[in-house]
């Protein structure tokens, strides 16, 4: 039988595998066998007596649990069988914290680390109180937005949304105590990626497996990104492209409402002039892209048009 998420084997005891205990205890337990090779063999031992004893000692007096140790005696040799059990608080190796997973161990770092400490604790990364942020520093007009939408779908009491942004936060169970939660940071503030690294979308669309059509970054707080994604998704989603003498020439949104935009190789264009023709040629249209590589089409009736753009 080989290694697994819950078995570990070892050939003899050295005092390094307090590690391996300590992964197991930060995990959900498992059991370290000592006088196996790594196919689960027995190759036995010739000091169980004295292992039997310092084991357990040195796992108490180093990790501050207790595991239990066992004899086991073959016709091959015996064999030492550390049965440890899932710990539902941190287990540290002389400051390190170590997890098992799969069949491996792992010493937990930098965000699993704080992580796996939240964890422990019965929080997660977004509930983490952050000070020196109030109320006031959020984004006013991101609140009237959530209070918008939440008065439309009726899922919040009227009276809680009428009450002042700090009640709100409290109602939504976005401080502790003084603080206010990560949350509510990620949620309202105008700009989270000061406070949590990484907080923006990437979003793209690619036509092939190696054929990026399209790429976006939608930086903000959460509920501001949520109209940006979904605008940027519409865009992606109804895209034309017409490949000329190996230029290509992107047209989004199609069908389109107010602004149409123009890439050329991935490049938006701008200054440069576009006509809008109908169906029999006659130019509706003749305008500059603006510096978003785009033109209003606010004023034109619904209908079929043709978008013509010379190419140097």
């Amino acid at each position: 039988m080989s290694e697994t998420q819950n078995i570990e084997y070892k050939q003899s005891w050295r005092d390094d595998y307090l590690k391996w205990i300590c992964g197991f205890a930060n995990a959900n337990g498992g059991s370290i066998f000592i006088g196996k090779d790594d196919n689960g063999n027995v190759v036995g031992l010739t000091d169980t007596k004295r292992l039997l004893q310092e084991i357990p000692n040195k796992v108490r007096d180093v990790l501050g649990i207790l595991v239990d140790v066992n004899l086991h005696s073959t016709t091959d040799g015996e064999f030492l069988e550390i049965i440890v059990e899932g710990y539902p608080y941190p287990v540290n190796y002389k400051g390190q914290y170590h997890y098992r997973s799969g069949s491996t161990k792992q010493e937990l770092k930098g965000s699993s680390l704080d992580k796996f400490l939240l964890q422990k604790k019965g929080k997660r990364w977004d509930s983490v109180p952050v000070p020196k942020v109030t109320a006031k520093d959020l984004k006013q007009e991101t609140f009237d937005f959530f209070r918008k939408r939440a008065f439309k779908s009726q899922r919040i009491e009227q009276d809680i949304l009428t009450d002042s942004n700090e009640h709100l936060l409290e109602n939504l169970q976005l401080k502790e105590n003084k603080f206010l939660k990560r949350a509510a940071i990620l949620l309202f503030h105008s700009n989270p990626e000061n406070f949590v690294t990484g907080s923006y979308i990437k979003i793209g669309f690619f036509e092939t497996d190696d054929d990026l059509k399209f790429q976006d970054e939608i930086h903000g707080n959460l509920l501001d990104q949520i109209d940006v994604k979904l605008s940027s998704c519409e865009n992606i989603l109804n895209t034309s492209t017409t490949t000329l003498n190996n230029t290509s020439l992107t047209v989004f949104p199609n069908p389109v409402n107010d602004f149409i935009h123009i890439r050329n190789n991935q490049v938006l264009l701008e200054n440069e002039n576009v006509d809008i023709m109908d169906y029999t040629g006659k130019i509706i249209l003749s305008s500059r892209l603006n510096s978003e590589g785009g033109i209003s089409i606010k004023l034109l009736n619904n209908g079929l048009y043709f978008l013509k753009q010379n190419l140097a």
